[in-house]
């Protein structure tokens, strides 16, 4: 018995690429980013119960060339997803789900990580926490 062919389901390659989609796909993969975070930030809380040497490790390590880069690397996800949730639970009201606003509101996640994670760095190096 011959099986009949089936459609297709859509995927990536067939949908024209929407700020909503990149928004939708950014804030899977931030959170997958923050889990990896939260367990540096996890290890650092541990080193801190240890005592002074392991914390002196970490602190060590932070300070690091790497370590800076490990954590301006961490910021900007971080503030991605903030933003992006905030919207999300804006949203969670019923607000927000016109097209034209729900693009704007996409565009203001992005933008809005990226002057927050602005800020905080420039926080940080200008005031001398690096």
């Amino acid at each position: 018995m011959a099986t009949p062919q089936r459609p297709l389901s859509p995927h990536l390659q067939v949908y024209r690429w929407q700020i909503q989609m990149v928004t939708s796909i950014l804030h899977r993969a931030t959170g997958v980013i923050l889990v990896g975070g939260a367990l540096v930030i996890t290890a650092g809380l541990v080193a801190l119960m240890i005592g002074p040497d392991a914390w002196n490790c970490v602190t060590g390590l932070a300070g690091a060339w790497y370590g800076q880069l490990f954590l301006f690397g961490w910021t900007w996800p971080f503030a991605y997803h903030l933003c992006n949730g905030i919207r999300h639970i804006v949203q969670d009201f019923a607000i927000g789900y016109r097209i034209a606003t729900f693009v704007r509101s996409s565009w203001l996640s992005v933008i809005g990580s990226l002057v927050i994670t602005a800020l905080v760095w420039a926080y940080v190096l200008l005031g001398g926490g690096a």
